[in-house]
């Protein structure tokens, strides 16, 4: 079996937070959110980084992660690009910005010839995270297709500067996924979060035990071959095709529905950190020197 590889989702520019918070620096020697993750993925056994980006980024990328990353792990590169999609789809008019995270997945299918695991470039995971994701995917499968999936405690996923978007999860028997409802403008609210349903009029609270998908997902290789068959038909269904996205949740909903394929909740209870907003950074920074203080982390990570 082929071993465990890491792709990286790194092709936005994070509007809310105002920059390119990919590469923006939140430990003492340069190092970003994605340095960390990275080092994490390592350490679990990953040997392979593919960084999925925007080709216009990819100067920047080499210079900075890509050339860190490189001492340590082979760093491979994909690009996300807006005409890239399966036979038969066309680009609609005024459509300018890519297909969200399942187009960015099939957008490295080149470079994927078996189990995988995809993450976002701008969140703070935690090693036992990566150590779980490698320990399934080295497993293989044992009879259905199976797939994983961090399950996040939504407690330990808010943000205290702002509203956020999460995909709340329903667990079922054996740990297996039966359902991603995706709940927008979510708020803190004490141990967990609250969300309103009508526009402002009533709110529902979440409880912090929640579990949550923040995009950290393992796949076998034939979730490819699923992107590539599944995306027409969403794309035809988009109320607005200039600008809603396909996702990971859309393609994997009906696998699990079908019974094509089982999604296995892999629970963590690892502390997320992220930069949704400008004002995240400082926690972050916080977090990482406390991180680093206590040995988790050396200084200088790649040592370079």
């Amino acid at each position: 079996m082929e071993k465990p590889v890491l792709l990286v989702l790194a092709a936005g520019m994070g509007s809310r937070y105002g920059g390119l918070k990919q590469i923006d620096p939140v430990g003492g020697h340069g190092q970003s959110i994605l340095d960390y993750s990275v080092y994490d993925a390592r350490r679990a056994g990953f040997e392979t980084v593919i960084f999925l980006i925007k080709r216009e980024l990819e100067a920047d990328f080499r210079r900075t992660v890509g050339e860190r990353t490189g001492k340590r792990m082979e760093v491979r590169y994909a690009f996300q690009q807006l005409d890239d999609l399966p036979a038969g789809c066309t680009v609609p008019e005024g459509r300018v910005k890519p297909w969200g995270t399942a187009q960015a997945v099939l957008a490295a299918r080149d470079q994927l010839r078996g189990p995988f695991a995809v993450i976002n470039a701008d969140d703070y995971y935690g090693p036992g995270a990566f150590a779980a994701m490698y320990r399934f995917l080295s497993a293989g499968d044992r009879g259905p297709v199976r797939h994983g999936m961090l399950g996040y405690l939504l407690g330990n996923t808010v943000s205290e500067y702002g509203s956020v978007s999460r995909g709340v999860c329903r667990v079922g028997p054996g740990g297996l996924l039966e359902e991603i409802v995706e709940r927008r403008k979510l708020e803190k609210d004490g141990d967990g979060a609250r969300f309103s349903p009508d526009g402002g009029e009533t709110w529902e609270h979440l409880p912090g035990e929640t579990v949550v998908s923040m995009n950290f997902w393992g796949f076998r290789p034939s979730i490819l071959e699923e992107i590539r068959e599944q995306f027409p038909g969403l794309l035809a269904a988009m109320e607005d095709p200039a600008r809603d996205e396909v996702c990971l949740p859309d393609v994997i909903a009906p696998l699990i529905r079908e019974g094509k394929a089982q999604v296995e909740v892999l629970p963590c209870r690892e502390k997320w950190y992220g930069v949704t907003y400008r004002e995240d950074k400082p926690s972050v920074e916080a977090a990482i020197r406390v991180k680093t203080a206590m040995g988790l982390y050396p200084e200088d990570l790649w040592g370079i």
